[in-house]
């Protein structure tokens, strides 16, 4: 098997590719797994609205989304940990299964409590399997070719940003919302078809003496309970905003151990690459489940309509990742990252502006495509670097680190936003949330500049002098 360690390139040969012989099918069968993570996130995304209409679940209704991220935290403390010891394979198929779970039981829910346990079945199947995935990107492919499989995969949201938020919605119209759930359990079992062949050779590439690392899988699950505990007790009526912050202080206590030292503290390198990956995703992401939510309840278009604001933004994502994937190393990783959380902050700063003046609704999709342009260009940027800044024996804690910021940013912003819109119903709740994750995003921007590799080895010799 090629690794990046030990590829190198036959003299005269021609230079290889993501589509090339050698990579072909591996290439297929992972983008076919991301493809399927993006159907089912713009799909629900989509549809949410109109599932916590029917099930008389609002108040659960940030649960719905940061549940399974919360949860997602401890499947890729599991994923990583167990594709460090024994390779990425085993992982991966066992969060296929869990996901699959989670949508069927998602699907055929007959209230929004359950609904939101088969969310959280959902989030620990696909926090472990985005984890597998980075580490057979490690395993597999040579450095140089990161950036193009990166892009890749952001290439995937293409054809599922299209149709996805579309068919979603049209699908709820027509039948009934529980088959956008069950109709990607199909697409999951084809996706999985699809990887087996590719997956043939990884078995076993691990070290078995790497320690589980149980600590770490605790820190996980109670990061998780806190981020969940967050999305339920703001509303308690005295004791409502004291124990929110309890939670926000158990939850970041907990994530420690689970990025690199000094990521809290935005240390140079690596820690702030993690960093700056969580805070922009946190914006991002805190914004993007109440554009439909905004559409439908302001503006009063259909589930159909209200999922176009989503498509141009993945469709902005996928064509600036494939820029900077075509760019290669004529685009530096840090000024990719500087200028796409700009445009993260830019993007959301619109929705801000469109929602506290009333602008006609189609400039919600204009922010959303500058907004996802701007994480286009940031988030294979972000995944390079952190494979670049890692060795064969942290590829898998590295990349856990990478998804676990993804995730509890995104969770944790969800939750805030959450109790933020209940907080304030009574005034202009979108806005509330939507000035929230433009403050994110500013500090996304102010902190991208201390991803540089040249600045951490700077930090790294000053604190050997010292």
């Amino acid at each position: 098997m090629t690794t990046e360690t030990e590829h190198v390139p036959t003299p005269g040969a021609a230079a290889p590719r993501i589509m090339g012989s050698e990579y072909l099918w591996i290439t297929i069968g992972a983008c076919a797994l991301v493809f399927l993570g993006a159907f089912e996130s713009l799909a629900v995304t989509t549809v949410m609205p109109t599932v916590s209409a029917d099930l008389d679940g609002e108040r659960l209704y940030a649960l719905a989304f940061a549940g399974p991220l919360a949860t997602g935290v401890i499947g890729m403390v599991i994923a990583g940990n167990w594709a460090d010891r024994r390779g990425p394979v085993a992982p991966l198929y066992t969060a296929v299964a869990l996901f699959i779970v989670g949508l069927l039981i998602a699907g055929l829910a007959p209230s929004m409590e359950v609904l939101v346990a088969g969310r959280f079945a959902q989030g620990l199947g696909s926090g472990g399997l985005m984890v597998a995935l980075y580490v057979v990107v490690a395993r597999v492919y040579p450095q140089d070719l990161h950036p193009a499989i990166f892009a890749g995969f952001a290439a995937a949201w293409v054809i599922p940003s299209l149709i996805g938020p579309t068919v979603a919605g049209a699908v709820t119209e027509l039948w009934s919302w529980h088959w956008v759930f069950l109709g990607v359990v199909i697409l999951v079992l084809v996706a999985l078809l699809m990887v087996i062949p590719a997956l043939r050779g990884l078995s076993n590439e691990g070290d078995a003496t790497t320690p589980w690392a149980f600590g770490r899988l605790g820190w996980s699950v109670l990061a998780a309970v806190a981020v969940l505990a967050l999305n339920l007790v703001g509303d308690i009526p005295g004791v409502g905003p004291v124990l929110a912050l309890l939670a926000v202080v158990v939850a970041l206590v907990a994530v420690r151990p689970l990025v690199p030292p000094g990521t809290l503290r935005a240390r140079r390198g690596l820690p702030s690459v993690i960093l700056v990956r969580g805070v922009a995703a946190a914006a991002f992401f805190g914004a993007q489940v109440y554009l439909p939510y905004l559409l439908t309840d302001r503006y009063e278009l259909s589930p159909t309509l209200a999922g176009l604001s989503l498509t141009g933004g993945a469709l902005a994502w996928s064509l600036a990742a494939t820029v900077q994937g075509r760019l290669g190393v004529r685009l530096s990783s840090v000024t990719a990252v500087q200028v796409g959380t700009i445009l993260v902050l830019v993007g959301i700063a619109l929705t801000v502006a469109t929602a506290g003046f009333g602008w006609d609704a189609l400039m919600v999709a204009v922010a959303w495509a500058v907004a996802g342009m701007g994480m286009g260009l940031m988030s294979p940027r972000t995944s390079a670097l952190t494979l670049a800044m890692s060795t064969p024996e942290n590829q898998g804690f590295n990349s856990g680190a990478m998804t676990v910021a993804d995730s509890f940013g995104s969770a944790m912003a969800l939750a805030i936003t959450g109790t933020l819109f209940t907080a304030l119903a009574a005034a202009d709740p979108f806005l509330g949330v939507f000035v929230l994750a433009a403050v994110v995003a500013l500090a996304a921007a102010a902190l991208a500049p201390r991803i540089s590799v040249e600045a951490a080895k700077d930090a790294t010799r000053e604190e050997e002098v010292a």
